[in-house]
């Protein structure tokens, strides 16, 4: 199998790289052994599209992989068993092809799972995105104002630490549950435009397009900071920024600043780009301890479960199984050394009746 490595002379880095993951990721050693043992995936491809970072069964990330199969090579369609997404945006994306009824093999949706987003997105998302920001910029996050766009899972993640770090945190939303949620969690909600005046720092983290806009940038105070841990990079309007910019340059590695008419400046981290990842080691090892788990077992389900998950249009997305969240959420806390009580037979028929399992 062709593949390309630009620089052999690094495998060392790697390899420590890949032993200090491996460390700390005590799910996926037992994983590891167990399909060593079992071989679940004999005779497959298992084919994954991820954001390129450090750390045909489907593994995919936004939903890419599936979308390229489905547009560039409808000829694969039929081979294909399943797959597994693990993202928010990538299942919206899936979720539209559904109801369209052009996605043509089931997904397993990894995102939805307990030990994915409510982990993952939050303390993951969180701590990885203020690791690239604080990294990249070596300023203080302390006594700024840090204005967060969406308050999803990883929203909610990234308002938490700037607030751990002593930021005042604004939220903008387009939610209005989510809009409570946040002014009860004790943060300020309004609009962007208004927010764009009062901001130091500016984190989008909403899947969507255009959340910073020009309008946002020409409000902007001198010095505003810019950046997206959404999914694509099309979050903040970087294009938009540079059209109305009389001057774009390097001021650090990893951040450009664009210099407008009047002389304010607005730096952009990472042009945009996931900044957990582009200017950072993205999520901790212990995170994607759980998320990696999940779609191992998920995977593995697709492939169990081949003959009997539904093929026809319209009925091709399904939830992650309850055991399967359950048994990493157990393997998790076992490898932490806690352990958790149990019902006993009564408790289980008061709360479920004859419905308990």
């Amino acid at each position: 199998m062709a593949s390309e490595i630009r620089d052999l002379s690094l495998w060392q880095d790697g390899r420590l790289k890949i032993e200090w993951v491996k460390h700390h990721m005590p799910l996926l050693r037992s994983l590891e052994e167990q399909f060593g043992a079992e071989k679940p995936f004999a005779g497959l491809r298992v084919a994954l599209s991820v954001h390129l970072e450090a750390k045909n069964v489907i593994i995919d990330d936004g939903g890419d992989l599936v979308n390229l199969i489905h547009s560039e090579f409808p000829q694969l369609l039929d081979k294909v068993i399943g797959g597994c997404e693990e993202t928010t945006t990538g299942i919206l994306r899936l979720m539209r092809m559904n109801r369209a009824g052009e996605l043509r093999f089931p997904m397993m949706l990894v995102n939805n799972a307990d030990c994915k987003h409510l982990f993952d997105n939050r303390y993951g998302t969180g701590q990885s995105v203020w690791d690239g920001i604080n990294r990249t910029t070596n300023l203080i996050v302390a006594g700024k104002t840090v204005v967060v766009a969406g308050y999803g899972w990883c929203g909610k993640g990234v308002a938490m630490r700037a607030k751990g770090l002593g930021a005042e945190v604004i939220v903008t939303e387009v939610d209005p549950v989510k809009a409570i949620e946040a002014v009860m969690d004790g943060f300020k909600v309004m609009k962007m435009r208004e927010a764009a005046a009062q901001g130091d720092i500016f984190v989008t983290v909403t899947g969507c397009e255009g959340v910073i806009a020009e309008g946002d940038f020409l409000a902007m105070k001198d010095g505003a900071i810019c950046c997206n841990a959404g999914h694509f990079d099309c979050e903040v309007d970087v294009a938009a920024l540079r059209r109305i910019a009389v001057n774009a340059a390097p001021a650090r590695k990893n951040i450009v600043c664009y210099t407008l008419s009047d002389g304010r400046r607005i730096y952009i981290l990472a042009e945009g780009r996931l900044v957990n990842l582009a200017a950072g080691d993205g999520h901790p090892a212990e995170i994607m301890d759980m998320s990696f788990a999940i779609q191992a077992l998920s995977a593995r389900y697709i492939v169990e479960n081949r003959d009997s998950l539904p093929r026809e249009k319209g009925r091709m997305v399904h939830e992650i199984p309850a055991e399967i969240d359950r048994a990493v959420a157990l393997r998790k806390l076992e490898s932490w050394g806690y352990c958790i009580d149990e019902l006993s037979e009564e408790q289980r028929l008061y709360l479920y009746g004859n419905d308990c399992q």
